[in-house]
């Protein structure tokens, strides 16, 4: 009653604002873990904390990486009968008479082709047969290309190898004139193990940038429509669905993010060999669909062709700046995703919840 006077006596307009300030300032004023100096003093130790953490974390990093680089090189150089890969490297240099277009199509297409294909054979044999069991129980989809469809697979590696031929072949003749300006890339003396390590450091990094904002922009709507669309029809993708791309995509996505690096350091062909090798290898893993022992997790990527909108990268460290993995890192993936050490399948032991009935 009293309320309705005074809106009748006094406007609305002409009452006293509280706002979310007045409130806050209230607050501040009666509880002394709202004042600035508190607040002030709580930013400051967690960001004291969080420096003292990453101090700690990289130093840690570097030491470790430093020891393991010295050891390889040791081991290098000491178990592996000393000069043993420069000899077999000026053996074969010498054989080629020093072709460098024949060294070069030997080292950066044929060696890389053969560890892909040969890779993929394995996996495929797993995939149309469903054997051996020793693989295929190792499936992180359960229940997904088991066995895998045929015409879909054919298809896949018709176009997996016109990319290799039509597209990243014409790709490496364009590389090759650059290595040469260069200097460095076919000379007789082989880079030291302590070199190729920092090289494939560098690599890594400069992939990682490159595939992720590129793939990112291939899942823009426009682009996604007429050109990364074929590569997740497979939501559920297998080894040599890595390269089962638009032949935009694979200049722009799959080929450039791994080339880039050599030709920036002007690298060996041992280096370059070395690096596609393991380039095609490993972004096969992600794409295998089997999360098997002591090989690095498929998780990442598996996930990304199951969600579509999250793990854009190789590493997931753009992943982590970006935000684009919070539903990954919410999910039974993220629990798996780690290098197996045991024969018990993480499917098995970290399983997905049972989904709810409707």
């Amino acid at each position: 009653m009293i309320c309705c006077c005074l809106h009748h006596i006094l406007p609305l307009s002409s009452w006293p604002q509280f706002t979310y300030l007045d409130h806050l300032l209230f607050q501040m004023e009666t509880d002394p873990g709202h004042s600035p100096t508190a607040k002030l003093q709580k930013q400051g130790k967690k960001l004291s904390d969080a420096l003292r953490i990453s101090a700690y974390v990289f130093s840690t990093g570097l030491l470790m990486f430093t020891a393991l680089v010295n050891a390889s090189s040791w081991l290098m150089q000491n178990i592996t009968l000393g000069n043993f890969w420069q000899t077999a490297w000026l053996e074969f240099y010498d054989y080629m008479e020093g072709d460098e277009w024949t060294i070069f199509l030997i080292g950066a297409a044929l060696v890389p082709a053969l560890a892909f294909w040969g890779f993929n054979g394995i996996l495929l044999v797993a995939d149309i047969t469903g054997k051996p069991t020793f693989i295929t129980r190792y499936r992180i989809q359960l229940g997904k290309n088991d066995p895998v469809d045929r015409k879909k697979l054919w298809k896949a590696i018709y176009t997996a190898l016109g990319n290799q031929f039509f597209v990243s072949f014409p790709m490496l003749v364009a590389m090759f004139y650059i290595m040469q300006w260069w200097e460095n890339t076919f000379s007789k003396e082989l880079p030291t193990f302590q070199w190729f390590l920092v090289e494939l450091s560098i690599f890594t990094v400069i992939e990682e940038i490159l595939f992720y904002y590129t793939h990112r922009l291939v899942h823009h709507p426009v682009l996604y429509k007429h050109i990364h669309k074929k590569h997740h029809e497979w939501t559920a993708p297998i080894g040599v669905v890595s390269i089962y791309a638009h032949p935009i995509e694979h200049i722009v996505s799959n080929t450039l993010p791994v080339m880039t690096g050599p030709m920036i350091m002007g690298s060996h062909i041992v280096s370059v060999s070395a690096w596609f090798s393991i380039a095609l290898v490993t972004t096969s893993i992600s794409h295998c669909g089997y999360h098997l022992p002591l090989l690095p997790s498929p998780e990442f990527h598996d996930f990304h062709h199951l969600k579509f909108n999250q793990c854009y990268g190789v590493l997931g460290v753009l992943d982590f700046l970006h935000g684009t993995d919070k539903m990954f890192r919410q999910s039974k993936a993220f629990e798996r995703h780690k290098v197996l050490l045991s024969l018990t399948p993480l499917s098995e032991s970290i399983p997905e919840p049972p989904k709810k009935e409707e």
